[in-house]
């Protein structure tokens, strides 16, 4: 489980990291959102749009995760703007980090739920 899920994580982040340096190196995200903003109506594309709430629905129900596993607001204020600025690639981060925290023999259940404090 957690080899798997850490590879699945790994490929996630080069790839995203691979697709981003590549489409940077045809055009620069802030000159695209610059002509965006400028001529909306010669770049609309309904897709596009439905493509956007789709994509910030996804990483907001991925940091609702993260805010259940985390318990200071610090933390879930830092991996929100993270998540809103880099996407999945922060995603995959945080599923990485939660990995490396893991036993060998973790469960799923150890990866996706909050540790419990120990018992003193």
């Amino acid at each position: 489980m957690k080899f798997g899920l850490g590879l699945f994580a790994v490929l996630a982040f080069a790839s995203l990291v691979g697709a981003s340096t590549w489409a940077t190196g045809h055009v620069s995200i802030v000159p695209a959102i610059n002509d965006l903003i400028a001529n909306p109506a010669a770049n609309y594309n309904a897709w596009f749009v439905a493509t956007l709430f789709d994509t910030f629905y996804a990483f907001l129900w991925f940091w609702l995760w993260i805010a259940y596993k985390e318990t200071s607001w610090l933390a879930r204020v830092l991996w929100l703007v993270a998540v809103l600025l880099t996407g999945n690639m922060a995603m995959a981060v945080y599923a990485l980090i939660q990995l490396a925290k893991l036993p060998p023999n973790a469960t799923i259940e150890d990866f996706l739920l909050r540790r419990k404090p120990a018992v003193r």
